[in-house]
């Protein structure tokens, strides 16, 4: 029987890849301190940015927990919103020819320029906050399912209809399935951007303490390490929505990584051509 690679041990593979990337980025930051003799105000040592951390695990808890609030939160709206429009879009033809450029020209607009008009409307609080994220996380979203939900093969379309689907159904079976390839990579983009937007919004419209008005707040202090453990702890929530996002695509697409995938009317559709020796 052909040997196949265990998909254990292929998780193991990309964890130690991950690992040594990471590891590789601080030892470059360790290089950069030791070529340029750089001071320790102007950039710490990961040491000591990572110390900050520990040395104030209650407080960096409250915050990080403040901030991952209004990232998944954000994250979630934008992604409903952006799954469901793109799916009206694809479905009505002139509110797609209505409606895209408008979406266009709404990415056109900078981010910080609509924080502030979003404060005058909403206030100070979690609201400005939560449109802000889903502001940056809609839009891949809305593009990618919209190029999926386009890129289905119109022979399988009429092919579904002439055999006695509805269009719900033949919408269910052949057009959703197309679209969840680029659904999962819209996801990604947003999952890496969410905490940018979290953090734009609590420098312009927060109410509550997190790591984005941290970091302020310890640059106007000159507290260097602060500022640096706290883009660490930022990075890490990116980090870990993108590859949160990874895992659910693996489980919601199991025939990527399976011999065969489940068929719609029962049973196993093998997805590999190539035969096996016994």
């Amino acid at each position: 029987m052909s040997e196949t690679t265990s998909p254990y041990r292929e998780y193991a593979r990309h964890i130690g890849l991950w690992i040594i990337a990471i590891a590789l980025i601080f030892v470059a930051w360790e290089l950069v301190l030791v070529v340029t003799g750089l001071p320790a105000y102007v950039i710490p040592s990961p040491a000591k940015a990572i110390g900050v951390i520990f040395d104030n695990i209650p407080l960096m808890q409250q915050l990080t927990w403040q901030t991952l609030g209004e990232t998944f939160w954000g994250y979630v709206v934008g992604a409903i919103l952006g799954v469901v429009l793109a799916v009206i879009m694809s479905q009505v033809p002139i509110i797609h020819r209505l409606l895209y450029p408008a979406l266009v020209t709404s990415q056109a607009v900078p981010i910080v320029a609509i924080a502030a008009p979003l404060v005058i409307i909403f206030g100070f609080g979690l609201t400005p906050k939560l449109i802000i994220v889903a502001w940056i996380v809609f839009f891949p979203v809305v593009v990618n399912v919209l190029d999926g939900l386009g890129s289905v093969d119109q022979d399988q379309v009429n092919l579904a209809r002439l055999l006695g689907g509805t269009r719900l159904r033949t919408f269910m079976i052949v057009r959703l399935p197309a679209c969840i390839g680029p659904l999962f990579s819209g996801l990604k983009i947003g999952a890496c951007y969410a905490v940018t937007g979290a953090v734009i919004g609590e420098w312009t419209a927060s109410s509550h303490i997190g790591l984005g008005t941290y970091l302020l707040t310890a640059n106007a202090q000159m507290n260097t390490a602060g500022v640096y453990g706290a883009m660490l702890l930022l990075t890490a929530i990116g980090i870990g929505s993108f590859l949160l996002v990874v895992i659910v695509e693996h489980f919601a697409t199991p025939w990527r990584t399976r011999m065969t995938a489940p068929g719609y009317f029962g049973g196993n559709v093998p997805t590999s051509t190539s035969t096996q020796k016994v």
